[in-house]
């Protein structure tokens, strides 16, 4: 490991020790996703879509922002008028999570994003980055399918490969990579275990079925790609 690459992980050590990476993480109050404040922010943005002719209360984001982080909640567009302040799990009031809609085109739902797992890829992509910028190309260790690969963490200076817990399930989900050098959560443990749950789900192969994660949970799959089943009706990423 040259010396270019070992300097930017003593930086990022230090961001990890100063605890810069996500506010708040000692405050447990700030943790749980409490149903109430989900169905208080709910309410507020019916109300403000009703009082505004269908308009979201939404951070603007590119076309290309990926489907789950594509629409967070504003909140300064709610406050005072709809809300007195954000909710105290929210990131805006020192929480872990970010508020963001759902199904905005048909019925917007508030849904949950767990920035633990967010840091947690993002601590990752700093080693890839700069594993990158000194050999030009990301670890790959092994091929899942000719988009998606593992990732050799040796080369990135992890003594054990790191990982999320699922806010589904608390699955320990593997971290991946696909073609374009992009990391990835890979959630087919959870999938697997939804479609079991479910015994059967309205989707054909070729079509993507990670809104039966979303359907009855407070959370959204982030960092994720398409998934879709085979013929065993056993969830594989989706090949575009």
């Amino acid at each position: 490991m040259k010396l270019f690459f070992k300097t930017i992980l003593i930086i990022f050590s230090i961001a990890i020790l100063s605890g810069c990476l996500y506010p708040s993480d000692n405050l447990q109050k700030n943790r749980v996703p409490y149903e109430s404040q989900l169905d208080l922010v709910q309410s507020a943005i019916d109300r403000y879509q009703e009082n505004t002719g269908g308009l979201l209360p939404i951070k603007q984001r590119d076309f290309t922002t990926p489907i789950y982080r594509k629409y967070p909640v504003d909140f300064t567009k709610l406050i005072p008028n709809y809300l007195q302040e954000p909710p105290g799990n929210s990131f805006e009031n020192g929480g872990i999570y970010q508020y963001v809609l759902v199904n905005v085109d048909t019925k917007p739902e508030v849904k949950l994003i767990d920035l633990v797992s967010v840091t947690t890829v993002q601590s990752v992509k700093m080693r890839l980055d700069a594993y990158k910028l000194e050999y030009g190309y990301p670890p790959f260790e092994g091929a899942i399918n000719k988009q998606v690969f593992t990732i050799n963490y040796d080369a990135l200076g992890f003594k054990t490969p790191p990982y999320v817990v699922s806010p589904f399930t608390q699955n320990n989900l593997p971290i991946v990579v696909n073609s374009e050098g992009q990391l990835i959560i890979d959630y087919r443990q959870d999938l697997y275990q939804k479609i079991q749950q479910l015994g059967s789900i309205p989707y054909q192969m070729g079509e993507d079925i990670r809104n039966i994660l979303v359907e009855d949970s407070v959370f959204v799959p982030v960092f994720s790609e398409p998934y879709t089943i085979d013929e065993k009706n056993e969830p594989i990423f989706l090949i575009k």
